[in-house]
């Protein structure tokens, strides 16, 4: 038997985490809209309708919201940076009648808070944390109003390795 990777096995455990962290989510949004006494069952639709409009369940990548289809809905960048998202986070989005999209976090992951300088090239913006680069939101960057060089204080899940994106928490 050949010998995993280590870093195959830390991308196995993180995997895990996020779809332990996902399932138990998903069952307090059932348990919150069934109440405690009814049988919990797995949904059929990927998208489901309810007095308020229609609802999409989904994961943020650090930028949009993709759903349970693989469809990207696109995340406003002021609510993505003042609500400090995190790459791998669980959010509904509910789609009004009128056309609204109102989106809400459900299912933060496991965070964790670092330290680093910001760097800009290719018209991005990046937190270097450990000689690794993060990528973070131009809306942080201007409410912050942080320059390049600037140390900052950024959040990024706790459990997954390979994320490439940071929410900015403070300028320091």
């Amino acid at each position: 038997m050949s010998e995993i990777p280590e870093k195959q096995i830390k991308r196995l455990r993180s995997l895990l985490g996020e779809a332990e962290t996902s399932l138990s989510a998903a069952k307090e949004l059932l348990i919150s809209i069934l109440g405690d006494g009814e049988k919990i069952s797995a949904p059929r639709d990927t998208v489901v309708s309810s007095p308020e409009g229609k609802v999409i369940e989904g994961i943020f990548d650090g930028q949009i919201m993709i759903g349970p289809d693989g469809k990207n809905y696109p995340v406003p960048a002021n609510y993505a940076s003042k609500s400090k998202l995190v790459e791998g986070d669980i959010m509904k989005l509910t789609i009004t009648d009128d056309g609204k999209f109102l989106y809400k976090q459900i299912g933060p992951v496991e965070r964790k808070t670092v330290i680093g300088t910001l760097n800009h090239h290719d018209d991005k913006y990046f937190v270097e944390v450990a000689g690794r680069e993060y990528q973070i939101l131009y809306a942080s960057v201007t409410y912050f109003r942080l320059h390049e060089g600037s140390q900052v204080s950024v959040t990024i899940p706790a459990n997954n390795a390979d994320a490439t994106w940071a929410a900015v928490e403070a300028a320091l």
